[in-house]
């Protein structure tokens, strides 16, 4: 059983959805612990305590949310070498660049010596039943990557 960390910014509530489909999905057979930007004390030195941190924010303009900007400098203190990293969010292709959160969270995650998990899921604007099978896979083969 994994011990996984999810924790999210959710602007519109696309990507607490997101958050939830994922953490409903997986919450039986793994010790999962939730936590959101915006209302829970979150101490980056706590994801050495998880297996698997799943990093959910949604993204607009070109940066990362107010929200987790604190969130995102404070990794600077983590070494999370033997962790794996995934990142997950709502997107608007209305903008220049499609998803920047969440590349700027893998680079993030990545530089601090993480294995980041190969996809990126961006889903466009607010998760359909299809994006929610989709949001379901990717947390199965974030899974089956910790469990190698």
């Amino acid at each position: 059983m994994a011990r996984i960390l999810v924790i999210y910014a959710s602007l519109t509530g696309s990507t607490e959805i997101m958050a939830e489909s994922i953490v409903e999905h997986i919450k039986d057979d793994h010790d999962v612990v939730v936590k959101t930007f915006d209302f829970d004390p979150i101490d980056a030195k706590e994801l050495k305590n998880f297996d698997g941190i799943l990093i959910g924010s949604y993204s607009w303009d070109d940066d990362i949310p107010f929200e987790v900007e604190g969130f995102h400098d404070d990794m600077d203190e983590v070494d999370l070498t033997g962790k794996l990293v995934g990142v997950f969010g709502s997107c608007d292709s209305y903008y220049d660049i499609y998803g920047p959160a969440l590349d700027t969270m893998a680079i993030k995650a990545e530089k601090q010596n993480a294995t980041v998990f190969e996809e990126k899921l961006k889903i466009e604007l607010e998760p359909d039943p299809d994006d929610i099978k989709h949001c379901q896979r990717f947390a199965d083969e974030f899974l089956k990557e910790i469990k190698k």
